[in-house]
């Protein structure tokens, strides 16, 4: 098997609407996919499919066995009438040693948040913390869900960077949703374009010159990389969306 996990004609429908229609996703070892479209394309769905949390209603889904997969889901609101401090909150469901706990709190940039109470964490402290927790089981894959939705545009930055290193250091394959392209242009191998299907796909640069992906986002490529929408008709209609 060559690849760690692949969706074949996945079909999702609700409400009499085409959610997903025969999506095509495979992810290889050391991939960087980022799955970009508007809101209500299905992105989400998609990864709740491949993580075994959505049945859709038709299609296969193929994975190695015994893989191991990390996620960052799309919000994550710790309660505060529970305190809970962040050491506490990584070791919750898997024992680590000390050792490990100082490692990846090292690699994350969280040691010095660690008896912090973890309702009281900052944006960009939080989805650090999700990163070090996602990572303690030595994923093959890393799922992330819209992880920097919520953060100012500095941890954005600082998010993505880490998130970066991670996979430059790590033997691990990153799928993602992200509305920040322009963020994440440089490490991402390969760009999905969804609009309840898969309108086009490819390596970012080849991507960004697609007639298709151009329909999509607009003819003004620059803005684009900050801000993008869906555009084109690309035969849908609009009770569709």
């Amino acid at each position: 098997m060559s690849y760690l996990i692949q969706a074949k004609d996945l079909c999702v429908n609700r409400h009499k609407k085409n959610i997903l229609e025969n999506v095509f996703v495979e992810v290889k070892k050391k991939d960087f996919i980022t799955i970009i479209g508007p809101n209500g394309a299905g992105k989400s769905v998609l990864l709740e499919c491949l993580m075994g949390s959505f049945q859709p209603d038709s299609g296969e889904i193929k994975k190695r066995e015994n893989l191991s997969v990390g996620y960052i889901p799309q919000n994550f609101n710790p309660e505060s009438s529970m305190p809970i401090s962040v050491k506490r909150f990584l070791t919750l469901k898997r024992k680590s040693t000390p050792k490990e706990l100082i490692d990846i709190s090292k690699e994350t940039n969280i040691s010095e948040i660690l008896e912090k109470n973890l309702s009281n964490l900052s944006g960009g402290e939080l989805q650090k913390v999700l990163l070090a927790r996602s990572l303690l089981n030595e994923p093959e894959l890393l799922i992330l869900d819209e992880p920097a939705q919520n953060l100012d545009i500095k941890n954005q930055l600082n998010f993505y960077n880490l998130l970066t290193r991670i996979y430059q250091k790590r033997e691990l394959s990153i799928l993602m949703v992200s509305h920040d392209l322009h963020m994440v242009m440089s490490s991402t191998r390969q760009v999905i374009c969804l609009y309840h299907h898969v309108c086009c796909s490819g390596e970012p640069q080849t991507v960004a010159k697609d007639p298709e992906f151009i329909s999509l986002f607009g003819n003004d490529m620059a803005k684009m990389m900050s801000v993008y929408q869906h555009t084109h008709n690309h035969s849908h209609q609009e009770d569709s969306q």
